[in-house]
């Protein structure tokens, strides 16, 4: 393919490959698609020529090892011994059978990167020849998909309603789901390969911010308006929940910023609904606005009072 002796050094084999990408490239042949064929050839086997570990392999097991592993064999198992020749309709075909068959993963990482020339590149097989192959069954890839809720929907539980090949699918997202939850649906993922079982599709739930609540973990936290005069004299306040709102009775003289901790006011344990967090209820005091006369009189009276 770069037209270099099996025995070419390295500088040989860049040289032969700058000429020929000059030659091909897609700028110097705009719109012929031949030209842009050849120049990906080039490139691929320029990538495993330049490589030494890859070029190495071959050198050791020769272009047969190269068509092994495009078809998904690892190096360590090529075994010779297992060659046998069978007439066929066109003449003599070979055949590899595999005796443990593996995943037939490209060894280089993942599925082949390479085009159907290329088992040609240092010499093929020749026509007439291939190989058979029994892959064994392999489990498809699980599968991940990004679900918003909202706060609510995390406290009680939820479903969404999907669509996938044409199907509609109802899934549950249980009460107790954070951020970073995953909810598997069995036997939606990626279809499995050879008769493989199919892999499971994942929720990942993100639960979006609340105006009122700050969750952390189990817990929640929100802030309490109180009036002046409560404040002082005491007296009680309704504080939200997500589950309608509750008394809290606030002692006199409590100071802005007191938190007062509501026992199982907060979010549902996850697969475990009937055990909850706490809500923590923050006072903010609230200053009185717009006094009348007579007010700020009576807080002048209060003020030479406290002196």
């Amino acid at each position: 393919m770069l037209g270099v002796p099996r025995n070419a050094t390295e500088k040989e084999i860049k040289q032969a490959f700058r000429r020929l990408a000059r030659k091909y490239h897609p700028d110097v042949n705009p719109g012929d698609p031949e030209a842009e064929a050849r120049f990906k050839e080039i490139n691929e086997a320029y990538e495993v020529l330049s490589d030494p570990e890859k070029r190495a392999k071959y050198d050791r097991l020769g272009a047969d090892w190269q068509r092994w592993q495009r078809m998904g064999g690892r190096p360590e198992d090529f075994d010779w011994s297992r060659w046998t020749t069978g007439a066929g309709p066109g003449g003599q075909r070979v055949y590899v059978r595999y005796g443990t068959p593996e995943d037939l993963e490209d060894l280089f990482g993942g599925s082949s990167p390479f085009s159907d020339f290329f088992a040609q590149i240092f010499g093929g097989m020749g026509a007439g020849r291939g190989f058979e192959f029994r892959p064994r069954p392999r489990r498809g890839r699980d599968l991940e998909h990004e679900v918003e809720i909202t706060l609510e929907e995390a406290y009680r539980g939820t479903t969404r309603l999907l669509t996938k090949d044409g199907r509609r699918l109802e899934v549950k997202i249980p009460p107790g789901v954070k951020t970073g939850s995953k909810v598997r649906i069995a036997g939606e993922g990626e279809a499995g390969v050879a008769g493989g079982q199919a892999g499971d599709l994942y929720l990942r739930i993100k639960v979006l911010p609340h105006p009122r609540f700050e969750r952390r973990g189990d817990d929640l936290y929100t802030e309490v308006p109180v009036d002046l005069y409560t404040a002082i004299l005491g007296g009680e306040v309704r504080v939200p929940t997500l589950n309608g709102s509750v008394i809290l009775t606030i002692p006199p003289e409590t100071q802005n910023g007191r938190v007062f901790r509501l026992r199982g006011k907060g979010m549902p344990r996850l697969n475990r609904p009937h055990e909850r967090g706490d809500l923590y209820a923050t006072v903010q005091v609230r200053l009185p606005q717009g006094l009348s006369p007579r007010e700020r009189q009576l807080f002048e009276e209060l003020a030479r009072l406290r002196r």
